[in-house]
């Protein structure tokens, strides 16, 4: 009776010390896991976790392969169309932000992806069918893209070289501000398609820039478009009314076209031709690459490009 006693104890021993050892080995594989592993939150609140650097990066927009070159790193696939990094130009074309092509991005096996958000919000599922991760981020605002450096730069062990983009942004807004003068050029800013011709706001991206070049966004109290918070439709008394010294036109189509198209709509209102922008003819089509769409760290040429275009109107 004895001996079975002290063989049960010896065989509930042997249970507990398994049973002891095996979280204990569950938990170092854990530690050693996080070691390696790189926890992100992005825009759009998702916690993503890697379990190493990733390598093969694709870029859904220009602002974002821009911010990934500036770290020093490349991509594998990239935004359709034209580009002003000449090292990516070999990388494979992958749709955009407004239509992803799922078939080459597969074919590229990319450890991410990073999309826009909200555009992209609906691709995150089928990007993770493939084995890939999805990076939401967004730029309506100059904190947007420093926000987007510092992520990028957080996933890819990249901290210090974002810092430093990050302080070159911090720094150039700064030298521009404290030339900044009391009477500030009043502009109206449109972003123009065939067909359709609106006003950006403060919240937008564009409309950010302008502000911190030192101008006065004319239409900064419209009503933002449901649709489109960002833009505003334009109301023809109240530039009239405002009487804008500059206007600025983004265009992602022909610039030209867009340009006469609103000229002629805007014409047939009564005191556009007395507008101080119209007399002096300071109607500007501003470069596609800079405005209308996320520049990346070349945020800091849009704000100085901007800046040279008000100080014209003092001068």
């Amino acid at each position: 009776m004895m001996k079975r006693v002290v063989f049960l104890l010896l065989v509930i021993s042997m249970f507990g010390m398994v049973g002891c050892s095996q979280p204990s080995n569950e938990m170092n594989a854990e530690n050693s896991l996080d070691e390696n592993a790189i926890s992100i939150t992005d825009f759009s609140d998702r916690t993503i976790i890697f379990k190493q650097i990733p390598k093969k990066i694709v870029t859904l927009g220009n602002g974002e392969t821009d911010i990934i070159y500036a770290l020093g790193r490349e991509v594998v696939g990239r935004p359709t169309g034209d580009t002003l990094i000449k090292e990516v130009e070999g990388a494979l074309e992958v749709g955009s932000t407004h239509q992803v092509d799922l078939e080459k991005i597969t074919s590229l096996e990319p450890d991410v992806v990073l999309g826009n958000h909200p555009m992209n919000a609906n691709d995150v599922r089928a990007i993770e069918s493939i084995g890939s991760e999805m990076v939401l981020t967004s730029a309506n605002s100059v904190d947007d893209i420093k926000k987007q450096i510092a992520l990028f730069g957080e996933l890819l062990n990249e901290d210090k070289k974002a810092e430093e983009l990050i302080h070159t942004i911090d720094e150039k807004i700064a030298n521009i501000q404290s030339e900044q003068q009391m009477q500030k050029t009043r502009v109206l800013l449109v972003y123009g398609a065939p067909g359709t011709n609106m006003a950006a706001l403060p919240n937008s991206l564009s409309g950010n820039l302008l502000e911190m070049a030192g101008g006065e966004n004319i239409a900064s109290d419209y009503p933002g478009l449901e649709m489109y918070p960002q833009y505003a439709q334009l109301n023809t008394e109240r530039i009239i009314e405002a009487n804008p010294q500059l206007i600025l036109l983004m265009s992602h189509g022909n610039p030209e076209e867009v340009k006469n198209s609103f000229i002629k709509d805007m014409s047939k209102t009564a005191g556009w031709k007395e507008l101080d922008a119209v007399k002096n003819n300071r109607f500007i089509i501003l470069p596609s690459n800079l405005f209308g769409t996320n520049p990346g760290t070349k945020v800091v040429d849009a704000i100085d490009y901007l800046h040279e275009l008000l100080q014209d109107v003092k001068e």
